[in-house]
């Protein structure tokens, strides 16, 4: 099994990578862009048993921080 995190800055707080993809996006001619917020992606591949509770404890304690950021998890076969 495997779990699919996307952690994302929260909304309010600065996020410079963005705005830098999105003056990059307009210098290339793409104008219909009004935003661009970053995040990343973090792929784990759990060993048997191990549930999304225990994810979302990893999100808590290491993969995000909740103070700025928003975290969710996607379970895949």
């Amino acid at each position: 099994m495997k779990a699919r995190v996307t952690i994302t800055l929260k909304n309010g707080v600065l996020d410079p990578q963005g705005k830098a993809i999105h003056h990059a996006l307009e210098g290339l001619g793409f104008s219909g862009v009004e935003d661009v917020r970053a995040g990343k992606v973090i792929e784990l591949d759990l060993a048997e048993g191990a549930s999304e509770d225990d994810v979302d404890a990893m999100c808590r304690k290491l993969l995000a921080n909740t103070v700025i950021e928003n975290y969710a998890i996607e379970m895949v076969d």
